[in-house]
């Protein structure tokens, strides 16, 4: 593993620097903020397969890319769903759900950490972020513009989604903690 900085780490702290203009365009309301914080929100998420991909490929594996990569996206979405659930656009249960969990297997990792040994994120930690990125991107989308029918389908629909994304959020959580039960206790 290498040491220093590097593309993939830059694009990863590039990700925590943007969350500030995140949190302002969904929090104070302006002519198209709500497109532009969900623009921004939606290509600093993207940014997350981007500096892994790159870490990979260049071999520009470092620890402190491992370390910041996981709390870069912690700390995008912890900051959309509490912005969101500040404006009443979001129940609260689901951002305590959401981020409760992201703070339980972050502690797991760093207990596995300290004991030298490393539990992969699995492909449903993937397909949970895709789904958790998806739901608050529309979220943040201003729907009181769709009117009728299509507006209420879109407001279902976003729903439905995010009742999936914590489903999957809870799911992918009690997973890795069997993963780390296996690894860490026997």
């Amino acid at each position: 593993m290498k040491k220093g900085s590097n593309l993939p780490n830059q694009i990863t702290i590039a990700r925590i620097v943007v969350i500030p203009a995140v949190m302002f365009f969904i929090l104070y309301p302006m002519a198209y903020g709500e497109w532009i914080a969900a623009a921004v929100f939606l290509l600093a998420a993207a940014t997350d397969g981007l500096d892994g991909y790159l870490a990979r490929a260049y071999e520009q594996v470092t620890v402190f890319g491992q370390f910041l990569d996981p709390l870069a996206d912690k700390l995008l979405v912890s900051a959309a769903l509490i912005s969101l659930v500040s404006l009443g656009d979001l129940s609260p249960w689901i951002a305590v759900i959401i981020i409760g969990r992201e703070f339980a297997v972050t502690a797991l990792r760093l207990v596995a950490a300290d004991r030298a040994e490393v539990i992969p994120a699995g492909s449903l930690g993937k397909i949970k972020t895709v789904a958790q990125v998806t739901a608050i991107t529309l979220f943040i989308m201003p729907g009181e513009v769709i009117p009728g029918p299509i507006g209420e389908a879109y407001f279902a629909f976003k729903w439905t989604l995010m009742i999936i994304a914590t489903a999957l959020t809870v799911y992918s959580g009690l997973d890795y903690f069997r993963k780390a039960q296996t690894k860490l206790y026997t």
